[in-house]
Parts: structure tokens; C-alpha cells; sequence
């Protein structure tokens, strides 16, 4: 469609994007080059400057090239919000190898499903709690090294040294054994030079394999390429002019395996030379908020439970939260409510946005400043093309106002699904992205979604597939059939909720079906209520119709 949404555009947003052909490497470079002595990352008081970040990140580099790793190793990342997750993400690209985000969350399965499917044979890691599930697994993959490391490794003095006996006492910390494969991250920087063989990087090779689900439950690796997540970043540069380079504190607690994290809050911000600090646990609020009044943070990307959360902590009116500028808020919808309160408190403002694993995330974006509408996901961004087309033959381009699948062009649209090629061609078509998402967009190009065409869950900003989850549920002796939901949830958006129906004969609880599922699936798949039924609604076609169930708990609640 026409981009009608221009005119929409804030002053200093150009109406098309002339990104520059470099890598987000080269962007690390050019910042440590302009910003040397300024604050990089921030962990838990203990700063690295882009000069330390980029030497760190050359070293492991180095490191990683001697361990045998070159383009196209597939290396996982597997490891929350630390300094060594953005080291080894620029470590590994500078290498012309594959990133492979891996959630922290996932059980043994899951790992051993993503790391066999992309055939991963390096991965990063934690001692803390990882290192058991890793090795249940080890020996079922291709993985050849593991690098482990320590939260302490990046804390300053003292807690450097209380922190392993704080973890020790939890029992959930593990030490780790020397043995042929296995090296010590803090190791490896502290005896390798910075010094990392010179590897050509083409902007159409792939950089990352992010993984996301699909609607038969078998999860995908997108490929992004090094130009997807460049532009990506610049896109969001180009959206925000106000924000300065080189004089911005973000806080990141938006996880970095996730598409959302990795873009926003760490790649952006490293563009534009700014201070990123880092928060691993995006549930702990108190921390956020004292990371917040500490380094008056001024970029602050998040979700609508956390934006609700900070709201309500106790004594929040009592502290100085008004160094925020901007907040982005994204995966699920913000109550009007919460927005007003929240930029009541902080004098910033928040600005809704939209976007996909596929498109590495961004697309859509409300202005900072210039026309917002609540309750829309705002407009393209530039460089971004967007129509609606009728949801039975996706060839139709509908009009403005009408309700149809929402289809989303641009350069920062993946090369495709790793070894998937009819799933690639279901998602992109004529380099259109057909995104699954029924909306429709108004006379002034802000877009609205109004419904999912795939049946996808998101749960605290997470995305849930149901038939993954049901697919858990049949493994169970007693579950003859099985359907999940989302139903709505103040804290979370959505929350997972499954009918079952039991074998004749057989008997269960909802607790002992609770429990088979945390055994098989990462805890925010877990199903929060299990409801039985003696038979699931069906098509004549014997199709379970999720939308009747949707419906009777929309109307139990009204």
C-alpha cells in the first residue's frame, strides 16, 4: 500500500532509511574508536568501557578462532543478561560464525532439539544451574566445546568473592570439572592476546539463527543476516532522534536470547555508543528500580508486566525515576492505565511497538513525541513497506479499515528458516512476510491488531505454542486429547490454561498433569490450569476448534 504513514513521521525521521553497509562488528569498532572511555556495560557496579569491551571481545574472539571455530561454526549462546553474553555475541560474529540464542528457560529437550537442528558444536554457558542440564545432553549432540562461565567472574570486589558462596548455599551452583572440551571463560580472556584472525564479513551472510516456534510446535531457526540486524538497529536510531549518541543509559532487562533483547537493548544501543546496564533477572523489580535511580537510566525497553510491576512497587512516588526519556513497550498489548501512570511518574514517554522474530524484531513503531494512538502498534518504520490481505488466498490487498492478514516488507526481513524451504515458502512470499497477525490499519497508516491468525500464546512476553504444549499432554498415559489456550491475565497478557479429556478408565489430577509438564517444558509453558471435559469441540472436519474454547472463558469472565 501506499505509504501513507509518512506524513506521521517526527521531525529529523527520515522518510526512507540509506542504511550503511556495515556490520553491527563494525559498529562495536567505530564505537570503542569515538567513545573509548565510555561506560560500555554496567553489571552489577563493575563497568567496562567500549576500549575493555572491545579488547574482551577481541580476546575471546581469539580464543574462539583457536578452539577451531570459523564461518558458519554454529555457536550457542546459552546464558542471561552478563557481560559475557555480549562479549561472546560480537566474539562469535566477528569470526563469520552463526549465533544461536538459546533461552535459559528450556529444559533438556528443548536444548537438545535446538542444538541438533542447528547442528551447534561450541556453546557458551553457566555454571549456575546449566552446566548439569548441558551435560545430561552432551553426549546426544554435536557439541565439541563448552566454555563455561561464572556470574562472579564480572563482579567487582567484594562480590567477586561472596557471590559463589551465596550461589553454594542455594545448592543450585555446580563446580564445574576441568576435562578434555571444557574452558573457563574468565580463563580464556585472561591468557589469549586480542588478536582475532581478520574474517570477511558479507552483509547477506547469516549472523544468527534465532529460534521461534511454529504452528505445528517445532521450532524454527530464523536466519538473519549480518544487514537484517545492521538495519534493524539503524532503523531504530532513525526512529529517535531525540535520543542522543554517546549521552544515553539504557537498561537492559529484556533478555538477550530473545530477538526483542538483542536488537533493542544491546546491538541499538552499542550503535549509538551509549551506556548499557545490564539486568539479569527482568523479575526482580526491586533491582530494577535501584538500577534505575542509580544510573539514571534514560532508555528503558520493556514489557507491559514490568511497566505495571514498577507502577506499583511499594514507595515509588517517594523515589526519583524522572531521568527516563523513552520507554518501548512490545508482545502484548498496554492498558491506557498503566501508560498514564507510568510516564506520570517518570515525566518520559512510552511508545507501543510491533514486530517478529522474522523481521529481527522491528517494524511498526508509535512516535516518541508526534501523533500516538493507544491501543495501535504504531506505523512502519523507515524503510518498511506494510499491507492487508484477505486471510484466504493472501492475494487480495484490502482497503483501509478492513480486517485482513497483516504482510510486512523490508530489509530487515530474514533470508528464511534454516533447513525449512516449505516452511520458508508459507512465510515469505515475493519478499513479503506474511506474519500470521490479522489487523487492519487506519486513514493515517497506524496499524492495529485485532487477532491472531496462528493460535500463538504470549504469556509475559513470551511466545507459547499451544500444540507444542499439547503434544506433552498426549504423552501422558491417562490424556486421550488435549487443547491449550491463552486465557486473559492481568499480569501477564495471557496465561496457558488446557482441556483435557482422559482415557476411559483412567484418572488424574490437575496437579499430577501439572507436574508431567514441567518435567517436558520450560516453566512459562507450563500450563497454569488444567480444566477436564468429557468431549473437546470439533469442526465436521474433526478439527478442535480452539475458538470455542476462547469464547467460553471470555464469557465466564464477563
Amino acid at each position: 500500500m501506499e505509504r501513507i504513514w509518512i506524513k506521521h513521521y517526527e521531525a529529523g525521521v527520515p522518510e526512507d532509511l540509506h542504511a550503511l553497509d556495515k556490520t553491527v562488528v563494525e559498529f562495536l569498532d567505530a564505537s570503542a574508536a569515538q567513545w573509548p572511555d565510555r561506560p560500555a556495560v554496567t553489571f552489577k557496579g563493575k563497568t567496562l568501557t567500549y576500549a575493555q569491551l572491545k579488547d574482551a571481545v577481541d580476546r575471546f574472539a581469539t580464543a574462539l578462532s583457536r578452539l577451531g571455530v570459523q564461518k558458519d561454526t554454529r555457536v550457542a549462546l546459552w546464558l542471561p543478561n552478563l557481560p559475557q553474553m555480549v562479549i561472546s555475541f560480537f566474539a562469535t560474529l566477528k569470526l563469520g560464525a552463526q549465533v544461536v540464542n538459546t533461552n535459559p528457560l528450556y529444559v533438556e529437550r528443548e536444548i537438545e532439539h535446538q542444538f541438533n537442528d542447528a547442528n551447534v558444536t561450541v556453546v557458551v554457558t553457566l555454571d549456575y544451574l546449566w552446566w548439569n542440564k548441558l551435560r545430561a545432553i552432551k553426549a546426544k549432540t554435536q557439541v565439541q566445546q563448552v566454555i563455561v562461565t561464572s556470574i562472579p567472574d564480572f563482579l567487582p570486589f567484594p562480590l567477586n568473592l561472596l557471590a559463589p558462596l551465596k550461589l553454594k548455599k542455594t545448592q543450585q551452583w555446580v563446580k564445574v570439572p576441568a576435562e578434555p572440551g571444557v574452558h573457563f571463560f574468565k580463563d580464556l580472556l585472561a591468557q589469549t592476546p586480542p588478536t582475532p584472525p581478520k574474517v570477511e564479513l558479507p552483509l547477506d551472510h547469516v549472523a544468527v539463527l534465532q529460534y521461534t516456534g511454529g504452528t505445528t510446535g517445532v521450532s524454527k531457526g530464523a536466519m538473519l543476516t549480518h544487514r537484517n540486524i545492521s538495519v534493524n538497529a539503524q532503523q531504530a536510531k532513525a526512529w529517535f532522534p531525540i535520543l542522543q549518541e554517546g549521552k544515553e543509559t539504557l537498561l537492559a532487562c529484556l533478555p538477550y536470547f530473545h530477538v526483542f533483547g538483542m536488537t533493542v537493548s544491546m546491538i541499538w544501543p552499542i550503535l549509538t555508543g551509549n551506556h548499557i546496564v545490564l539486568a539479569p533477572n527482568p523479575r526482580d523489580i526491586p533491582d530494577l528500580v535501584k538500577s534505575i535511580t542509580k544510573y539514571r537510566v534514560t532508555i528503558f525497553p520493556a514489557l507491559p508486566a514490568l511497566f505495571v510491576a514498577i507502577n506499583n512497587f511499594p514507595g515509588i512516588d517517594k523515589l526519583d525515576v524522572t531521568s527516563i526519556k523513552g520507554c518501548f513497550s512490545g508482545s502484548a498489548p498496554l492498558p491506557i492505565e498503566v501508560l498514564e501512570r507510568f510516564e506520570k511518574l517518570t515525566g518520559g514517554r512510552i511508545t507501543e511497538g510491533f514486530g517478529l522474530t522474522e523481521t529481527s524484531p522491528v517494524t511498526h513503531v508509535n512516535p516518541l513525541f508526534g501523533l500516538r494512538k493507544p491501543g495501535s502498534v504504531g506505523i512502519p518504520v523507515p524503510g518498511t513497506d506494510m499491507k492487508i490481505v484477505d486471510i484466504d488466498t493472501g492475494l487480495t490487498e484490502l482497503a483501509v479499515g478492513e480486517e485482513g492478514e497483516l504482510c510486512l516488507k523490508g530489509p530487515q526481513v530474514m533470508a528464511g528458516y534454516w533447513n525449512k524451504p516449505e516452511e520458508t515458502a508459507k512465510m515469505l512470499r515475493d519478499g513479503w512476510v506474511y506474519t500470521g497477525d490479522l489487523a487492519r490499519v487506519d486513514e493515517d497508516g497506524f496499524t492495529y491488531i485485532v487477532g491472531r491468525k496462528k493460535d500463538m500464546i504470549i504469556a509475559g512476553g513470551y511466545n507459547i505454542y499451544p500444540d507444542e504444549i499439547d503434544g506433552i499432554l498426549f504423552m501422558h498415559p491417562a490424556v486421550l486429547e488435549a487443547a491449550t489456550i491463552g486465557v486473559p491475565d492481568e499480569k501477564r497478557g495471557e496465561t496457558v490454561k488446557s482441556f483435557v479429556v482422559l482415557k476411559p478408565g483412567t484418572q488424574a489430577t490437575p496437579e499430577e498433569i501439572i507436574a508431567h509438564c514441567k518435567h517436558e517444558l520450560a516453566p512459562y509453558k507450563v500450563p497454569r490450569s488444567i480444566e477436564f471435559l468429557e468431549a473437546l469441540p470439533k469442526s465436521a472436519m474433526m478439527k478442535i476448534l480452539r475458538k470455542d474454547l476462547r469464547e467460553r472463558e471470555i464469557a465466564k469472565k464477563a
